[in-house]
């Protein structure tokens, strides 16, 4: 399987990121459907986790949200490596 994952701004689709998306189509529609900057704002939340039981967490909470209708994550302060 070798389709096209759309990356952030900054960030890049890190592999265990990829997988998920790449486990549904719909999934895969509703990343491709939000903008750039707000990829960037999930992966780095994302690779923010400092555990792998966190950053496993977040993917799975990150799949439950986009799968909601969220297009950003919720409750945190953003990429702290955007340019403004």
């Amino acid at each position: 399987m070798n389709k096209k994952v759309s990356h952030g701004v900054v960030h890049t689709v890190p592999p265990d990121l990829r997988r998920m998306l790449l486990s549904s189509s719909h999934i895969l529609a509703l990343w491709e459907d939000i903008t750039p900057v707000a990829r960037n704002e999930w992966i780095c939340w994302i690779e923010d986790a400092k555990k792998p039981e966190t950053r496993a967490r977040r993917i799975e909470v990150g799949r439950s949200k986009l799968l909601g209708g969220m297009r950003r994550p919720c409750c945190w302060a953003g990429c702290p490596h955007r340019s403004r």
